[in-house]
């Protein structure tokens, strides 16, 4: 799921930002971004976004800016024109003409920026965290609202699915029906002596009539829509236990179709895997 917070505050004369951002993912992937000098509280912010992020590309930014207070902001020149001599000897190596842009540059150059009178890390450590306590809730509370949004569309797509799993029902008892009449009129047109009554004929109606009773899959189908229903009403992290509910409808639609034996059953059939896919795809981002 997306989402953005952005929270900042006064730290020793000058100013501290934490932002954090996300965009859909299926798994979680965090990264956390420090002036080099506070690397070791990496960890420390790492854990809070842990404990309210299961799923998404997670990124989490801390910048500190002195310049509010008329701070100078220098570079570590020689280690910009060594990281340059590097990447210089790397494209050589390779045959590359090596031929440095402003962007570069300034990507090197920031790399090496140092911000006079940068607090330490002890010192920021409690600041950084209160800010990004308060970007969490901004984000959080954004994810909330784009869940909101997600699952008045689940609702109407299980609603959807609702639709199709009763109407394979409802025309699921005439395919047998349907069955034996055509039999008997293929019979008829091959000059065969067989009349219903015959054991051969009600055999093989029975037969026809087994392998394609879907009754078992339906009930099983509107217990699975039951629970999924409850599930995305429900509190805390769903996306796990959804994906497992859909997997097992989608593997009853499957059955349906391959037992149905019919245009009509196959037709609702394809519509109600439809409408799973896109709840299936929609839910991988979903905690």
């Amino acid at each position: 799921m997306t989402g953005y917070g952005r929270a900042s505050g006064a730290l020793s004369g000058g100013l501290l930002g934490v932002q954090v951002d996300s965009v859909n993912r299926k798994g979680l992937d965090l990264t956390v971004s420090l002036p080099g000098d506070w690397a070791d509280l990496e960890q420390e912010v790492a854990a809070p976004v842990r404990q309210c992020v299961v799923r998404g590309k997670v990124h989490v930014r801390v910048e500190y800016d002195s310049s509010e207070t008329g701070g100078e902001v220098s570079w570590n020149e020689a280690a910009v024109a060594a990281t340059l001599d590097k990447l210089a000897g790397l494209a050589a190596s390779q045959g590359i003409a090596f031929r440095p842009t402003p962007e570069l540059l300034w990507q090197v150059a920031n790399s090496q920026r140092q911000a006079s009178g940068l607090p330490t890390a002890a010192v920021a450590r409690a600041p950084i965290l209160a800010a990004l306590d308060e970007a969490l809730h901004a984000f959080t509370v954004m994810r909330a609202k784009e869940g909101e949004a997600l699952l008045v569309d689940f609702l109407s797509r299980v609603a959807l699915v609702r639709r199709q799993v009763e109407a394979v029902a409802a025309r699921a008892p005439l395919v047998a029906p349907a069955y034996r009449e055509l039999l008997l009129k293929r019979l008829r047109e091959s000059g065969l002596d067989l009349d219903a009554g015959d054991d051969r004929v009600l055999k093989e109606i029975a037969l026809f009539a087994d392998r394609c009773d879907v009754s078992e899959e339906i009930t099983r189908m509107r217990s699975h829509l039951d629970q999924f229903a409850a599930l995305l009403r429900s509190e805390g992290e769903i996306g796990r236990k959804a994906e497992f509910i859909l997997q097992e409808l989608s593997r009853e639609a499957h059955t349906i179709g391959s037992k149905a034996n019919d245009l009509t059953v196959s037709r609702h059939v394809i519509d109600l895997k439809n409408e799973l896919e896109r709840i299936r795809e929609q839910i991988a981002n979903v905690e």
